[in-house]
């Protein structure tokens, strides 16, 4: 990649981010046991689940003792709406957050200075990491307000120093007109509207290469190593992948580095555990389940033991670009999106890895499972790519059954698949909309 140059990526923080595993234990044991007795004194909830199980903070003396307490969930922070989960005092607020609520009822947190502050350096670490510095422009087209995303990256930016231009999602003609003008170095969004933008310029007859960007900083949604190909390819950028939750502060939890083998969790500040999600047995190293977080700082709503319904792996190996601290794998699945379809699980990122394997589709897709009859049916929509496509390469029905064909491999069930006209399918300025499940359950 022409624009993107490892000499300019450098390690933020050297001290945390490169001691050695016996330091990284050592310092999570003491934050464990400092974080389980301020939740408890501070958090009713807490105070009552611990005494349910029979469990105090002074039985905290090893970083394994963490498996004597119990798992929390969104059910539980949802049950505590809005504020019997925060363990600061009031005045000590300084900021709200909040999921988008699709339930009902959001997840709400407050952050204190301390959190914000800790939120900036976490942040900080992960942009550094893919080659953001003081003279950096970095445009973010995360969704501002009550969301996590747009201000966890403008805390980040300018912690480093670099310019941040909150942008937010929205207003295609004008996020393209800013990345032009300014000109920006970095992009921070979901990849799903990183390629939205990219599409428009070829709209417009313009090359997605010849804008001025670097690198991407891609999150807050599941992508495949298909969709970074594409991004990297358009732009001509080195596209990386960023992990948080609003549960747990916010993007920044985990980043990739330019390495792309993984996203380093800032472990000084998050301890991670991998369980099973049936058992819920902790798996021994490098198995995958789902990633369970306990927030070993936060002041404001301390997490502990938080159920992400993430599933990923981890690897505790030094990474080739000198950090130590474990890495999360790409996020595979949740274990609550799993599709159940004629005794069949799976999962929609297996059908995107097909659709974004062929070069005659574009990737918009959407997938609608219903049940006409008796019968599950996964109808997959996909979008003809205009640029790649061409009429005397295969007729349309033979390729409808190539991709069919593809997907069925992959999964191993049939799927409908219908395609769509170029541009035709939705295309979102935040989180992309993939499964629409019609099935009625009750």
């Amino acid at each position: 990649m022409a624009k993107f140059k490892e000499e300019d990526v450098y390690i933020f923080n050297k001290e945390r981010e490169c001691m050695t595993r016996e330091e990284f234990r050592e310092l999570q044991l003491r934050r464990l046991k400092k974080v389980v007795r301020y939740a408890y004194d501070n958090v009713k909830f807490y105070r009552d689940l611990y005494d349910a199980h029979n469990v105090s903070p002074d039985d905290i003396k090893t970083l394994e003792d963490i498996q004597l307490l119990p798992f929390i969930t969104k059910d539980d922070l949802r049950n505590t709406y809005p504020f019997d989960l925060q363990a600061a005092p009031k005045e000590d607020w300084k900021e709200v957050h909040s999921t988008s609520g699709t339930t009902g009822i959001p997840t709400v947190a407050a952050y204190t200075q301390k959190d914000l502050d800790i939120w900036a350096e976490v942040t900080a670490r992960g942009l550094a990491s893919v080659g953001v510095h003081k003279n950096s422009i970095v445009n973010i087209a995360y969704g501002f307000g009550l969301f996590t995303g747009g201000h966890g990256a403008q805390y980040g930016a300018q912690k480093i120093g670099a310019l941040a231009v909150p942008m937010s999602s929205g207003n295609t003609k004008r996020q393209l007109n800013f990345i032009h003008d300014f000109p920006a170095d970095f992009l921070c969004c979901t990849p799903s509207y990183a390629l939205y933008l990219a599409e428009s310029l070829e709209k417009e007859g313009h090359n997605p290469k010849d804008v001025s960007l670097k690198g991407g900083v891609f999150g807050a949604e599941m992508w495949s190593e298909e969709i970074r190909n594409k991004l990297e390819e358009k732009f001509d950028i080195s596209a990386q992948n960023i992990y948080g939750l609003t549960e747990v502060m916010g993007p920044g939890v985990s980043t990739e580095c330019h390495i792309k083998e993984g996203m380093h969790i800032a472990e000084d500040h998050f301890y991670p555990e991998i369980i099973d999600p049936e058992t819920l047995e902790v798996l021994p190293e490098g198995e995958e389940g789902e990633i369970v977080f306990t927030s070993l700082t936060k002041t404001g709503m301390p997490v502990i033991r938080y159920r992400t319904k993430d599933l990923t792996s981890l690897n505790y190996e030094k990474c080739k670009c000198g950090r130590t601290t474990v890495r999360m794998n790409r996020i595979t699945g949740r274990s609550d999106d799993m599709l159940k379809v004629k005794g069949v699980i799976v999962f929609p990122k297996q059908i995107e890895e097909v659709i974004m394997e062929m070069k005659e589709l574009s990737p918009a897709y959407q997938i609608v499972v219903s049940r006409p009859d008796t019968l599950d049916v996964i109808e997959v929509q996909v979008e003809i790519d205009q640029v790649n496509f061409s009429d005397s390469m295969m007729d349309l029905e033979a390729f409808k059954h190539k991709i069919a064909k593809n997907i069925k491999e992959a999964i191993g069930i049939g799927v409908k698949v219908t395609l769509a006209e170029p541009y035709s399918l939705p295309r979102s300025e935040g989180k992309a909309v993939r499964v629409i499940d019609k099935r009625n359950f009750n």
